[in-house]
């Protein structure tokens, strides 16, 4: 019997075929906190009796979802953070260089059969290199940073097969939503997503980035790709024969097979408030907003900001509209200025902020108020994720945000 692709990877780990259901006990290659959970954490390690991280080489602190400090609390988990790292000699710290998910892979961190864990639910994103990658909570995390070891199970796959030419107006963003409107919140849970075709063939790193960052909004515990040479280009390496074989076998068992056709994939939204409430932007064409945001750990890398600055180029952001533009790092902001994306941008009236996840998590940076209505390229859209309860946010692609924005209202974009 053949493998999927988390089959083999667990199965290179821990040295022992497996199947799914099995429990089994993985070493870990990485581990990423970030500064909401390092208080927690660093205080279980140590409730837990540890002396010392069991590799100080792969441990991975980013500060990004509080930066810059919205509350006076906020500035407690940067003590925090700066006390553990010395007091345990870890080696690899951001501070605001950017959203962890972007640095986890764009740093160098992750690679294809890697295992890492994160005290992030979007976590799931480093599929995109071909890594088993998902979130864990603190307890978990404290327990890995004294030990490198975490039990899991074996997940079940689901076969996602995508061929043919996506159109113009449709991105990975389009087509990871409308299989989330398929699957539902909770149909792929503890499941891996496995994406194959020739359509995936054809995406950029960037592009399946965004797909295995949204695979946790079907439950999923895990997405993947199969390394390629965009993957060995973007991660800096050259494919080992193990890593090349990170592909599906054609005798392995899935519990399920999706097949979609690229040509018939259109621009849709995620409407208020959950993530698989899924309708085509043209039924809701016309509908006013107040706020366009482009960025997050979903849509915040060049490509996107680039799509979108082709779309306002030569336009102005409607009155009362507030654009707010944020890029997934430092790098990429470097990037995006120096091809002159962000002069367009800012141009068209745009607002862009420093890297970070701030207005993502509801923290800071353009949260709204009762009865706004924003339309998004982040993630979720559950109440009060961005304000308060009473706003309603419609998930999209950075082409359908873009041309919302110059619109003033909801419209497919061209």
């Amino acid at each position: 019997m053949g493998q999927t692709i988390i089959e083999k990877i667990i199965s290179r780990n821990t040295k022992k075929a497996v199947k799914p259901g099995d429990i089994v006990t993985v070493s870990v290659d990485r581990v990423m906190i970030h500064d909401i959970f390092i208080p927690f954490v660093a205080e279980k390690f140590e409730e837990m009796g540890f002396q010392k991280l069991w590799d100080p080489d792969k441990v991975v602190l980013i500060y990004d979802h509080l930066v810059p400090a919205s509350q006076v609390d906020d500035t407690r988990h940067f003590r925090v953070g700066n006390a553990f790292v010395e007091k345990y000699g870890m080696k690899h710290i951001h501070r605001s260089d950017g959203i962890c998910h972007q640095l986890m892979t764009e740093a160098l961190y992750v690679k294809p059969g890697d295992i890492v864990f994160g005290t992030d639910s979007h976590t799931t994103t480093y599929g995109c290199v071909g890594a088993f990658s998902s979130g864990i909570g603190y307890t978990e995390m404290a327990s890995i940073l004294g030990t490198g070891a975490m039990w899991i199970k074996v997940p079940e796959t689901i076969r996602v097969i995508i061929e043919g030419q996506l159109p113009a107006n449709v991105t990975s963003k389009d087509v990871i939503l409308r299989l989330i409107g398929d699957l539902r919140a909770d149909g792929a849970t503890y499941q891996a997503l496995e994406f194959c075709g020739d359509t995936v063939e054809r995406m950029t790193v960037a592009s399946r980035m965004t797909m295995a960052n949204m695979a946790i909004e079907a439950g999923a515990k895990c997405a993947l790709f199969t390394p390629d040479e965009k993957t060995a280009e973007y991660c800096q390496i050259e494919l080992t024969e193990k890593e090349q074989t990170l592909t599906g076998d054609p005798d392995a068992a899935y519990i399920r097979t999706l097949r979609y056709r690229a040509e018939d994939l259109i621009p849709v939204l995620a409407c208020p408030s959950q993530v698989d409430n899924i309708r085509p932007v043209r039924e809701l064409a016309g509908t006013p907003i107040d706020q366009v945001f482009i960025g997050s750990c979903t849509n915040g890398r060049l490509e996107d900001l680039q799509r979108a600055a082709q779309i306002l180029k030569g336009r102005k952001v409607a009155p009362f509209v507030k654009l707010i533009v944020t890029p997934a790092s430092r790098k990429i902001y470097e990037q995006a200025l120096a091809d002159g994306t962000l002069a367009v941008l800012a141009e068209a009236g745009a607002i862009i902020t420093h890297p970070g996840c701030g207005l993502c998590c509801g923290r800071t940076g353009g949260i709204l108020s009762d009865k706004e209505r924003v339309v998004a390229t982040n993630n979720r859209n559950f109440l009060g994720r961005m304000g308060t309860s009473k706003v309603e946010i419609f998930l999209a692609s950075p082409a359908t945000a873009a041309a919302c924005a110059a619109a003033g209202k909801i419209v497919v974009p061209e």
